[in-house]
């Protein structure tokens, strides 16, 4: 588990902490465990998330399990610039979601003093990293890799599977839309997906076939 730094208290610049992991492993409740200790000890706080995830409310970070905290929805990263200002410590929800300028932000906080927290999927719901994640993860002093628990093996899971047929990357969506597998269940549940949707279509294409022999 990771502990606040303190071999230096002179030391000026601030540093990043990253939280990642798939979906339903935890990374906004630990993100809030760890905003709401800063507030607890009377730091300052800023909290972000982008302006898209309104999934369970429009202003504040919440948790799968309902855990909640005030923030500022943003339409981009170079809005947290303008915004934190005069600041101990910045939380930023969703990260993965944030165009690549994010990573600038967060390491311009962090060389002014101010601790960043970031949580993020690392990986999209192809298996591919995941936005500004990787970039992010490489320049954060910290990064904790949570899971969650395949639904189907029960081992641990580190990819979020998508079961509804929609190839946008962005897709909002909670347990009707997606399920955490381990790797090997989730190479097994893209395969079966696919020979899904090649039956059908070979389906659709033999019905269009004998309509238009009609």
């Amino acid at each position: 588990m990771f502990l606040e730094n303190t071999v230096n208290h002179t030391e000026q610049f601030g540093w990043i902490e990253v939280i990642c992991g798939s979906m339903f492993s935890g990374k906004t409740e630990e993100l809030i465990r760890r905003l709401k200790r800063a507030q607890f000890a009377k730091q300052r706080v800023e909290i972000f998330k982008p302006a898209v995830d309104t999934r369970y409310d429009e202003d504040e970070v919440v948790s799968h399990n309902d855990n909640r905290i005030r923030s500022t929805p943003v339409p981009s990263s170079a809005n947290i610039r303008l915004l934190a200002n005069n600041v101990d410590v910045v939380g930023i929800d969703e990260a993965q979601f944030f165009d690549e300028e994010i990573v600038a932000v967060c390491n311009d906080l962090a060389n002014r003093g101010v601790r960043v927290i970031v949580a993020g999927l690392d990986m999209d719901f192809k298996g591919k990293p995941f936005g500004p994640m990787p970039a992010l993860m490489a320049t954060a002093e910290y990064v904790t890799k949570v899971h969650a628990v395949c639904t189907h093996t029960g081992n641990l899971a580190h990819y979020s599977f998508r079961k509804a047929q929609n190839d946008n990357l962005v897709l909002l969506g909670e347990v009707d839309e997606y399920e955490p597998l381990s790797r090997a269940a989730y190479y097994k549940a893209l395969r079966l997906q696919q020979e899904k949707i090649a039956s059908e279509k070979l389906e659709s294409n033999l019905k269009d076939s004998e309509t238009t022999s009609e």
